[in-house]
C-alpha cells in the first residue's frame, strides 16, 4: 500500500535516516520502535507528506486516506466535545446535499437515453452506496460509542473542548481520527494520556481495525496486544521483524548473539590462516597451500555484526541542601475547580527524604495536588503548607507548553543557567544525549522523548532538595526509564512522583497516596506491598471502574467434618506445591549445568562445534531457566505464607 524507497533524511552531515526501505501492506499492524530521537516521528511525517526526504521517495496509492495522531498537536476551541467530534461527518452532509440535487434533476429530465442522464444515475448509485456504507449507525451514536470508549462521560460531551486538559483534548483528536475511518492509521505514542480502561478499549478497537496501523509506543504490553510486526530504527537503518515486540526483543538478542559467536569464530579462523600464510609464504614446498589459502581468504564472505546504539543518559542529581523535617503538609484539603471538586478531606504529610508516589485513575486529582504543592492552585478548603527551606524542581506533563518552541536546546538551558554551571552546559546536554549539532536544534523539532530529556536537564541546573515529577517517563524509551530510576534512587532529597508505571515505581518509592472516589488515602511501603494488601495484580487495575458491590450471603455454620476436610484439602495442596518445587529445583540444576558446558565450549570451540546451534540452545535454556526460577519464587512465597 505505502512504500518507503531508499529514503534518506539529513541534517548537515548527519543522516537521521540512511537509505531506508520498507512497505506497509493492507491490514498490517506494525510497531515502530527505536530510541528517542531515532527518527520515528520523522518517518511518520514523511509518510503523511508533512515533511520531505533529503533523497528517496514515499509512494502512496492515489486516494489512500491517512489518519495521523502526532505527539503534539493543535487543539480546536469554541465547540463542545460532541460538536468537535461530529465535524468529521461534515462530508456526509455534503454527499446528502449532492444526492438531493441529483434526485431533483432526474425528476425534471426526460432525456433518459442521453450520456448525461446515465452519468447522473451512476453518481446517484455511487453516493447511495457510500452513504449506506458509512451510515450504519447515526453519526451521533458512532461518536458517543468512541468517546465513551476513550473515557468520556455522558455529562461531559456538551462541555467546551477548552475546559479539558491537553490529555483529554488528545482523546478528542484521537476520536475524530478513528471515526474518519482512514485506510492507514499513524499513531505516535497514543496511550500516553489514556487510563487502563481506555487503553484496553483502544487495544480491542485496533485489533479489529480493517485498515493498516503503524504506531509508536513505549508500552510493551500495548505493542504485544496490538501489533504483529515490528520495525526497528537503529542508527539510521531499519530492521524488519514479522513478530510482536516481545518476540522481536528475543529474536534481536538471538540474532546479535549468533552474529557475535559466528564473527568471533571466523576471526579466529582468519587469524590462523593469515599466520599460516605469513609463516610459509616463502617456502617452495608450501607455495600451493599458501596460494590456496590466500584465494580462500579473498573469496571469504566476511561476517559483520549489526551496529548497536549503546548510548544512554548519564544522570545524577546534584546534592540537595537540607530542608525542614516536613516538606509538605495538607490538612483537611478540599481541592478542585469552580466547576468541579476533585477530592475532599485529604490529610497528606510528606517528610524530608521520603520518596512518595501519587497513584490512581486519571482525573482523580494527582496532577491537581501537584499544582497545589507548587502554589499554582489554592485549595478550596483546608490548609496546604510547604515546609522550611524547601526548593522544588517541578517536571510537568506538558513540557511542550513549558519549553519555548522557538528556542534552541542549548539556548533553553543558557537562558536560565547561572554561575559556574553555564560553562558546563554542553557537558550537561551531552549527558542527556544531546551531542554535536543536536544542541542547535529548535525545541519545535524535538521528539517527545527529546523534550522529556531536555525537561530533565533543566532540573539539573539548580540543587533542588525536592523533585516533583508528573508522569516523567511518558515519552522515555525503556533504557532512559531505567537510568532515571537509578538516579532518583540515589537522590538524597525528597521525591514526589505521579506515575502508573509499576516497573518504574517498584523499588523507588516507600509511600503511596491513592486517589480514589474523591478521597486520598495513605499507604506505607512500596508498590508490591500495596498491591499485595489490595490483592491486585498491577497498578493498572486501580484504573478500572470498580463494579458495584454485591451483598454477601451469610455463611452457614460449618460442621466439624467440614473443618477436617478443609484441613485435608489444605494439606493436599501443600504437598502438591512441595512436589512442584522439588521438580523445578531439579530442572533448574539441569539447565544451569548444561549452560556452563555450553559456555565452556563457546569460550574455546573446536572444529566440529556448531556455534550457531549452541548459541540457540543456550538462549532457549536461559529462557527456560528464567521461567522456572520465577515460578519457583512464587511457589516458595505461597509455601511460606
Amino acid at each position: 500500500m505505502i512504500s518507503v524507497n531508499n529514503v534518506t533524511v539529513s541534517f548537515g552531515s548527519y543522516n537521521l535516516l540512511d537509505c531506508i526501505n520498507f512497505h506497509i501492506s493492507d491490514g498490517d499492524k506494525i510497531g515502530l520502535v527505536g530510541k528517542n530521537g531515532a527518527g520515528k516521528s520523522t518517518l511518520m511525517k514523511l509518510i503523511t507528506g508533512e515533511e520531505q526526504p533529503t533523497s528517496g521517495s514515499i509512494e502512496r496509492p492515489q486516494g489512500v486516506r491517512i489518519g495521523y495522531l502526532p505527539q503534539i498537536m493543535e487543539h480546536h476551541r469554541g465547540h463542545s466535545v460532541l460538536e468537535e467530534v461530529l465535524s468529521v461527518f461534515d462530508h456526509l452532509k455534503d454527499m446528502e446535499a449532492e444526492l438531493s440535487r441529483i434526485t431533483a434533476q432526474l425528476g425534471e429530465r426526460t432525456d433518459y437515453e442521453s450520456a448525461e442522464y446515465a452519468r447522473l444515475i451512476d453518481r446517484l448509485n455511487e453516493l447511495n452506496d457510500r452513504l449506506a456504507l458509512e451510515t450504519g449507525l447515526s453519526p451521533e451514536a458512532q461518536a458517543q460509542k468512541v468517546l465513551f470508549g476513550l473515557g468520556f462521560k455522558a455529562d461531559e460531551l456538551d462541555r467546551l473542548t477548552e475546559t479539558f486538559s491537553q490529555g483529554w483534548n488528545m482523546r478528542i483528536e484521537l476520536a475524530k481520527i478513528l471515526l474518519a475511518g482512514p485506510d492507514v492509521l499513524l499513531l505516535d505514542e497514543p496511550t500516553n494520556h489514556l487510563d487502563i480502561e481506555s487503553i484496553e478499549w483502544f487495544e480491542d478497537y485496533l485489533k479489529n481495525y480493517r485498515g493498516s496501523v503503524l504506531l509508536v509506543s513505549h508500552d510493551r504490553k500495548f505493542l504485544d496486544n496490538v501489533t504483529t510486526r515490528t520495525v526497528e530504527i537503529l542508527l539510521g537503518h531499519v530492521h524488519d521483524y514479522k513478530v510482536p515486540y516481545s518476540q522481536y526483543v528475543e529474536l534481536r538478542a538471538e540474532r546479535i548473539a549468533q552474529q557475535t559467536a559466528a564473527y568471533e569464530n571466523q576471526q579466529r579462523m582468519i587469524e590462523k590462516t593469515e599466520d599460516f600464510i605469513n609463516r610459509f609464504r616463502y617456502k617452495p614446498t608450501k607455495s600451493n597451500q599458501v596460494q590456496s589459502r590466500i584465494k580462500a581468504l579473498e573469496k571469504l564472505d566476511r561476517i559483520e555484526i549489526d551496529e548497536t546504539d549503546s548510548a544512554q543518559m548519564a544522570l545524577k542529581f546534584p546534592p540537595a541542601e537540607r530542608s525542614g523535617d516536613v516538606v509538605f503538609k495538607g490538612a483537611d484539603l478540599t481541592v478542585g475547580y469552580p466547576q468541579k471538586v476533585v477530592f475532599r478531606g485529604a490529610n497528606i504529610e510528606i517528610k524530608r527524604g521520603e520518596k512518595v508516589a501519587f497513584i490512581g485513575r486519571n482525573g482523580e486529582g494527582k496532577t491537581t495536588l501537584m499544582r497545589v504543592i507548587m502554589k499554582e492552585l489554592d485549595p478550596m478548603a483546608g490548609e496546604a503548607r510547604v515546609g522550611h527551606n524547601v526548593h522544588i524542581g517541578y517536571y510537568a506533563q506538558n513540557q511542550e507548553d513549558i519549553l519555548d518552541p522557538s528556542e534552541t536546546v542549548l539556548g533553553t538551558l543558557d537562558r536560565i543557567a547561572v554561575g559556574d554551571i553555564r560553562s558546563r552546559l554542553r557537558d550537561l546536554l551531552g549527558a542527556f544525549l544531546f551531542k554535536g549539532e543536536d544542541i542547535d536544534k529548535k525545541v519545535s523539532v524535538l521528539s517527545g522523548g527529546e523534550r522529556a530529556r531536555l525537561g530533565m536537564a533543566k532540573l539539573m541546573l539548580s540543587p533542588y532538595n525536592v523533585l516533583a515529577l508528573d508522569e516523567p517517563t511518558n515519552h522515555m524509551d525503556i533504557r532512559s526509564k531505567d537510568v532515571l530510576k537509578q538516579a532518583l534512587k540515589s537522590f538524597d532529597g525528597t521525591l514526589i512522583v505521579v506515575s502508573h508505571d509499576r516497573d518504574f515505581l517498584e523499588g523507588l518509592v516507600d509511600k503511596l497516596y491513592e486517589f480514589r472516589d474523591g478521597k486520598v488515602q495513605e499507604h506505607l511501603g512500596g508498590v508490591e506491598d500495596f498491591l499485595r494488601r489490595r490483592k491486585l495484580e498491577s497498578l493498572q487495575e486501580l484504573e478500572r471502574t470498580a463494579p458495584a458491590a454485591k451483598p454477601v450471603p451469610a455463611a452457614p455454620k460449618a460442621a466439624p467434618a467440614s473443618d477436617n476436610s478443609a484441613f485435608k484439602a489444605q494439606s493436599k495442596e501443600q504437598r502438591k506445591l512441595k512436589n512442584r518445587v522439588e521438580f523445578l529445583e531439579k530442572e533448574i540444576g539441569k539447565d544451569e549445568k548444561r549452560m556452563k558446558q555450553i559456555e565452556a565450549i563457546l569460550a574455546a570451540p573446536g572444529e566440529g562445534d556448531d556455534i550457531m546451534e549452541l548459541t540457540r540452545e543456550y538462549l532457549e535454556l536461559k529462557r527456560s531457566l528464567d521461567a522456572a526460577t520465577e515460578e519457583w519464587t512464587e511457589l516458595m512465597e505461597k509455601l511460606e505464607a
